[in-house]
């Protein structure tokens, strides 16, 4: 019996050791990357660029160029849309559009330079290339009137009966570009991307970004003026404050409008050679 009891108690301890041995991991072999040079897949490069943002959408492309083992020059231009961050549009049952208090539309047509770095790239695989940049450089801007402004009072005179007895319209998207004007100012965007894609001949970008705009002079986007109001009106009078020729008394509203941001979603398709 003690034989049996002592054979089963080696037994037992050899095959603690075996397991004991079978969970100890072999030690880790870090793999050395390296990361391969932009400039051993292409030079040059070409995209078209469809641009949402707070402005609305906008279109537009760029050029790259590379300049360094992981580094890009850019140049890049687009037109889009400008509004006011405060603008709120209105749709009615007939499906007319109205925003309250606008003064103006107004694209942009920013020509920006600037510079590709990327990220992470001797830990992620060439199909995943992350990229920081930042450009900056001119633009310029047109805006003209939302309305139809007859008496240049700067102030859309919707449901109040004017002395000729006209109420100013909307303009459509086309009317009133023979009232416009055009403003110079700077512009400048600082992104995140990524480019993915097995080949290099070919390659789809998406990045997010924050743009924005600055003018010197101001762009007035939003009306200048609103009408004065009498106090202690009763119910069914005339809120309205009247000058002696009939036309209404008004006071300041919004000023111009210098800085213009907004966050932005860039999405590019284009050729890499």
């Amino acid at each position: 019996m003690k034989t049996v009891l002592l054979s089963f108690v080696l037994i037992a301890l050899t095959l603690a050791e075996i397991a004991s041995a079978q969970i100890i991991e072999p030690e880790l072999r870090v793999e050395e990357r390296t990361a391969v040079p932009l400039s051993e897949n292409y030079r040059s490069g070409l995209t078209f660029d469809i641009v949402i943002n707070n402005f609305g959408f906008g279109i537009g492309g760029e050029y790259r160029r590379v300049i360094g083992s992981q580094t890009e020059g850019i140049i890049q231009t687009r037109i889009t849309g400008l509004r006011d961050a405060s603008e709120q549009t209105f749709t009615d049952f007939f499906g007319q559009q109205a925003v309250p208090n606008k003064f103006q539309r107004g694209f942009t047509f920013p020509l920006m330079l600037g510079m590709r770095q990327r990220l992470f790239a001797g830990s992620v695989q060439e199909e995943y290339r992350f990229f920081l940049s930042a450009a900056a450089g001119p633009v310029m801007a047109f805006t003209y009137p939302y309305f139809d402004d007859r008496n240049n009072n700067g102030y859309r005179e919707q449901g109040i009966e004017r002395p000729d007895g006209y109420f100013e319209r909307i303009n459509d998207i086309f009317s009133g570009w023979g009232d416009g004007d055009w403003h110079a100012g700077a512009a400048g965007e600082l992104k995140f991307g990524l480019d993915f894609g097995r080949t290099f001949s070919s390659v789809t970008t998406v990045e997010f970004s924050y743009l924005f705009y600055y003018f010197p002079d101001g762009i007035q986007m939003m009306m200048p003026n609103q009408p004065d109001l009498r106090e202690n009106v009763g119910p069914g009078q005339n809120p309205f404050q009247y000058r002696e020729d009939g036309e209404l008394l008004l006071e300041p509203f919004f000023d111009p409008q210098s800085f213009f941001g907004t966050p932005q979603i860039t999405i590019r398709f284009g050729s890499l050679w």
